[in-house]
């Protein structure tokens, strides 16, 4: 997906996506470092009377950490390289289980054999962690032109429903939306979708879709996708944002995780991404924050921090942060470890980037060691994000097509300079 290729990966536990290419200080405190692990994309094919219907691939669910094992940054994902190794008070880590509580459920949302053009199917099936903003192409958004308002009961006693509608207000808002869900036949599963798209006169644009689930084992999830385009009121600058909210909870342990995911560009080249991740397995719980923000003049602010902590009072973590324009600039942070008996670890370091092919690098920690030197060394940072306004715009097709209500002669929209976003209404989410 290609918001998720902009918003760098991370994986389980506390890793995550970081900014720059910084060199690594181990620390010789039983660091492991955590491997990423995919799951295959495949497709079902159902024969049901003499004709074969396909049904999409399902992806993996919210995904587990086996064990602690070697984890590195996808560099196709991310625009972070940075590795970073993360302290673990014991084997097991965030989310860590024989097997994953999340997998995917969506046999039971389907019937083993559906006529074609019966009702709705579920498209949906738990979020995958750290996979970032999804762009419209794999949504497959599919707006129903008429009110539709219909249910059915299928032959293994699971229900279906699927509605559509369309709302408006002041100054030509239009909202366009169509729902769908079912349930199986004893109600321990259950899936809906919520797609729609707004407009109004000012050119504010916006598509958006909701899933959420919970199967027979009690786990449950929440997935909001939201993508907008509007002209900022003091820049008259053309402005697309997209964002992501993600979360899942087991029904059998106390675990579960939460993620928000933003982007905004405009059309002179300003890029501003983030993310704000947490979660919890049992007796383990951590956190990561990271943004980054390019002004589209050669500037470039990078900044990441994450920690984590057990029940037993046990916390670790790490963050840095890098400002550079033009090959000049500077790079901080900080790794730490606090135990239960409050005795605190960190070792801070820091590099000053001249423009010249100096660097001074200097740094310190609290068992005595330091270094303060400058060196010879080449200055590398991205001075462009490597997924930008032309990209997103290209990603955006669906979005920039939707069509709003006709404006009569002689009316102009109402600009409020105090919000840019058009009244909510009822009918879709609002997040």
């Amino acid at each position: 997906m290609a918001a998720a290729a902009t918003a760098a990966t991370g994986s389980n536990g506390l890793t995550g996506p970081l900014g720059g290419k910084l060199k690594r200080v181990d620390v010789g405190i039983g660091f492991v470092e955590l491997q990423r692990k995919r799951r295959r994309v495949f497709g079902v094919k159902c024969c049901c009377s003499g004709s074969v219907v396909p049904i999409r691939g399902i992806n993996g669910s919210g995904k587990c950490v086996e064990k602690c094992e070697n984890w590195k940054f996808d560099s196709k994902k991310s625009s972070h390289s940075y590795r970073v190794k993360v302290q673990a008070s014991s084997s097991t880590m965030p989310f860590a289980s024989p097997k994953s509580r999340f997998a995917s459920k969506q046999e039971q949302f389907f019937p083993r054999c559906t006529p074609r053009n019966s009702g709705p199917q579920s498209h949906d099936s738990p979020p995958k962690r750290d996979t970032g903003i999804a762009n419209e192409k794999e949504w497959g958004i599919d707006m129903l032109n008429e009110n539709v308002n219909e249910s059915a009961t299928n032959e293994d006693g699971s229900t279906w429903y699927r509605k559509s509608g369309e709302n408006s207000g002041e100054n030509g808002y239009r909202c366009r939306w169509t729902k769908m869900g079912g349930k199986s036949h004893d109600g321990a599963s259950e899936w809906k979708e919520m797609w729609w798209e707004k407009s109004d006169w000012t050119g504010y644009k916006e598509l958006g879709v909701e899933k959420s689930g919970r199967n027979a084992e009690g786990d449950s999830w929440l997935e909001t996708w939201r993508e907008v385009l509007h002209q900022d009121e003091w820049s008259n600058l053309a402005r697309i944002e997209r964002s992501a909210q993600k979360q899942a909870k087991s029904g059998t342990e106390n675990a579960g995780w939460y993620e928000n995911w933003s982007e905004k560009y405009d059309a002179k080249g300003w890029t501003e991404k983030g993310a704000h991740k947490y979660g919890r397995l049992n007796e383990q719980s951590w956190w990561e924050k990271w943004g980054e923000e390019y002004d589209g003049r050669g500037s470039v602010l990078k900044w990441t921090d994450k920690w984590a902590e057990s029940e037993l009072g046990t916390k670790w973590g790490d963050k840095w942060e890098e400002k550079f324009f033009a090959g000049i600039g500077s790079r901080q942070g900080e790794t730490w470890h606090a135990s239960l008996s409050s005795e605190r670890w960190s070792r801070t370091w820091g590099e000053e980037h001249f423009g010249n092919g100096k660097v001074h690098k200097y740094g310190k920690s609290t068992t005595g060691e330091s270094w303060d030197m400058v060196v010879d060394e080449k200055t590398y940072y991205e001075a462009e994000p490597h997924y930008g306004w032309a990209d997103v715009v290209g990603d955006s097709s669906q979005l920039f097509s939707i069509q709003p209500r006709e404006r009569p002669p002689g009316v102009y929209p109402n600009i409020d300079f105090g919000s840019s976003v058009p009244p909510n209404d009822e009918s879709p989410p609002t997040r």
